[in-house]
């Protein structure tokens, strides 16, 4: 039985540091997106980054407003939901591979899902990871049945908030606390 050095344990400790800065990095471009908030979007890309998405080959800025335009247009509620990712860690530089599901209830009532994966090459600078180089995977698209949303017929159900994008969506508001009162079905 091998038993691992002090060296050794710092550096695999180092090294699931870098892969939890690296998948914080990748949270903050989904949930920036799906809230439309700007600063949380960017804020996972270096400011010269080049993405490649679907039609769109640009900087983070012009991916920004791009991509909350067309959300903005087709859907009143996205999710990019991250999946399995895989790291590729070498020095100061990244590569990923993030499966993700992406879920819309578009503005005609139909929901449309599609699932992919995000090749990312991100650079560490100034201690701080952040993507520098994107492309989109689309592996398959379709639309699922609609069904009502649950539990609007619940008078409180909004007491703690309405979800929503932007800064006014429950998940912002800090402390987090509960108005409604108790009750068990």
């Amino acid at each position: 039985m091998t038993t691992e050095t002090g060296q050794e344990k710092l550096a695999r400790l180092l090294e699931v540091l870098d892969r939890q800065d690296i998948l914080d990095c990748l949270t903050r471009f989904s949930r920036g997106m799906d809230r439309f908030d700007r600063e949380l979007f960017l804020s996972a890309f270096h400011d010269d980054a080049v993405i490649a998405a679907g039609p769109f080959v640009g900087g983070p800025g012009e991916l920004y407003d791009w991509a909350s335009a067309l959300h903005d247009q087709g859907q009143v509620a996205t999710h990019h939901n991250l999946l399995n990712v895989t790291y590729d860690i070498d020095g100061e530089t990244a590569h990923t591979e993030t499966y993700y599901l992406f879920v819309g209830r578009n503005r005609d009532e139909t929901n449309w899902i599609a699932g992919g994966r995000y090749l990312d090459r991100l650079d560490k600078r100034a201690g701080e990871w952040r993507i520098s180089l994107r492309t989109n995977a689309v592996e398959w698209s379709g639309l699922v049945p609609t069904l009502d949303i649950p539990f609007t017929d619940i008078p409180d159900i909004h007491l703690n908030g309405t979800p929503g994008r932007g800064k006014g969506d429950p998940s912002y508001r800090r402390p987090l606390t509960n108005l409604r009162a108790p009750q068990i079905p």
